[in-house]
């Protein structure tokens, strides 16, 4: 069956379906990459792996003036925006990052964000060959690589 074209309605039933779906949007995708990211940031704490990963990253990292342990908030990037920005906040509210840390790495979740979840949303189903997928990977890396350098001088 055809769907029933939807009437006009007044500004404020459009604001309020905004919102409702703004809100859907929220508790059913951003919350839960959040609450994730401090959930694994906790983890590693607990296990001592914040060591291990901040001593095995501190030579990439140091090229961006930031921490090893930075790496995660990347690699959390890479999955997710929230998941990245969860980290960030974790690491932050700890006292592992500092400001300019985060506004180092600012560009970088955003220009690596979701890069593994847009691969099967978007090039999955549109059709584009998977010999492509190392290059749309490795653009997006260069580009949060030169944006995380030049924020590095500015910060």
């Amino acid at each position: 069956m055809e769907k029933e074209a939807k009437t006009n309605g007044t500004i404020i039933d459009a604001f309020v379906e905004g919102a409702r779906n703004g809100y859907k949007l929220s508790a059913n995708s951003m919350v839960p990459n959040v609450l994730f990211a401090f959930a694994m940031i906790q983890i590693l704490n607990l296990t001592g792996l914040t060591d291990i990963l901040g001593r095995v990253f501190e030579p990439v990292m140091g090229i961006f003036s930031l921490p090893g342990i930075a790496a995660t908030v990347l690699i959390a990037a890479f999955l997710s925006i929230g998941g990245g920005v969860g980290v960030a906040a974790s690491l932050y509210a700890s006292g592992m990052l500092t400001n300019q840390n985060i506004t180092i790495l600012v560009p970088g979740i955003l220009l690596l964000g979701a890069s593994l979840q847009y691969m099967g949303r978007i090039l999955g189903t549109s059709n584009v060959k998977n010999n492509f997928y190392p290059i749309l990977i490795a653009i997006n890396i260069i580009n949060a690589t030169l944006a995380m350098l030049l924020m590095r001088f500015i910060a």
